[in-house]
């Protein structure tokens, strides 16, 4: 059931080793075929130099597991949710990548400074707050994903646009159209994360960056009249 796309979510968590985004077990990837309704998922607590794609597990949007020996990751329940809310995401990433989560821990969105974060996110990246305890004692990962549904909602703001998120004394989910890409944000996102540490580092009173020159770089690369890179 759903090979290739078996084989197509253990390349993009392999992807998380080689773009030094995760240590050991943490962080995975998953992606939904819209169709058939089922998500395809990293297995939880399987070192990436021994998965395979046959150890991939398929859940349905139940969190009922479809197909899979093995248990799917812990995060499964915060990966429906979004799921569930964002129609338009079709792969999801969760890591604890150094930068990203320090802002995390830290509390604190990450401001739009410069070019690069615009090529990528329409604006501040945001960091939803901490779970409560009744929330932590309660379904938590689901709570997780309700969590920072509730902060997109709340700041109207589209996954797909700022396709990345943090979440109060935990880490970093990525959104994108498929697995493959919410790898590719989370990756950026990160990068991102450590050019903001570091500009504060040299500036601490630096102020965010134009909103024209955001608007220039997000919609010369995604807007209706986009114009970088090749036709295709």
């Amino acid at each position: 059931m759903l090979e290739e796309l078996k084989q197509k979510v253990l390349r993009a968590n392999l992807q998380l080793v080689k773009n030094k985004l995760v240590l050991f077990t943490w962080g995975n990837v998953s992606e939904i075929d819209r169709e058939t309704k089922l998500i395809v998922i990293k297995p939880s607590g399987v070192s990436y130099d021994e998965m395979k794609a046959e150890d991939m597990v398929v859940v349905d949007l139940n969190g009922k597991v479809v197909e899979g020996d093995l248990r799917p990751s812990s995060d499964t329940p915060t990966h429906i949710e979004f799921y569930k809310a964002f129609p338009n995401v079709g792969g999801v990433t969760h890591t604890h990548s150094t930068f990203a989560t320090a802002w995390a821990q830290a509390g604190r969105d990450i401001p739009f400074y410069g070019t690069t974060h615009a090529d990528y996110f329409y604006g501040d990246i945001p960091c939803a707050r901490s779970l409560t305890q009744e929330e932590i004692e309660g379904e938590y990962e689901k709570n997780t994903g309700l969590v920072i549904i509730d902060r997109f909602k709340k700041g109207k703001i589209d996954p797909m646009e700022v396709p990345g998120v943090l979440i109060k004394s935990h880490g970093v989910f990525a959104f994108g159209k498929d697995g493959d890409n919410s790898v590719y944000n989370a990756t950026v996102l990160e990068e991102v994360a450590k050019m903001a540490f570091l500009t504060e580092q040299i500036n601490p009173d630096v102020p965010r960056a134009d909103k024209f020159m955001m608007e220039k770089h997000y919609q010369r690369k995604h807007g209706k009249n986009a114009y970088y890179g090749q036709k295709k």
